[in-house]
């Protein structure tokens, strides 16, 4: 990161700090696999072109309708299946963290 005489930066100072905190929690840090890299990749993938859909289809109902309550509805049901997928996209990529 940077050299043993230059300054650091906040966000290095940060970083060690999360880091000893996470060495002192027992916490251990392993680098991914090329295979997880790439699991969780085409995870991302998926669900980005899954939100791009609902917000596709969202757009579209909303110019079809014209009653602030309805629209009111519409925006609870596309704000619940966003927060859902991503939920299950974390849910899948933690999984690819740790292997499963």
């Amino acid at each position: 990161m940077s050299d043993e005489g230059a300054p650091k930066s906040a966000y290095e100072l940060a970083m060690e700090r999360l880091r000893k905190k996470d060495a002192d929690a027992g916490i251990e840090q392993k680098p991914l696999t090329e295979a997880q890299k790439a699991a969780i990749a085409e995870i991302r993938n998926v669900y980005e072109a899954k939100l791009a859909q609902i917000d596709v289809l969202h757009h579209g109902k909303l110019l079809s309708i014209l009653e602030p309550e309805a629209v009111e509805v519409l925006e609870q049901e596309y704000r619940r299946e966003r927060e859902r997928l991503s939920g299950e996209r974390d849910s899948k990529i933690e999984k690819a963290r740790a292997g499963r």
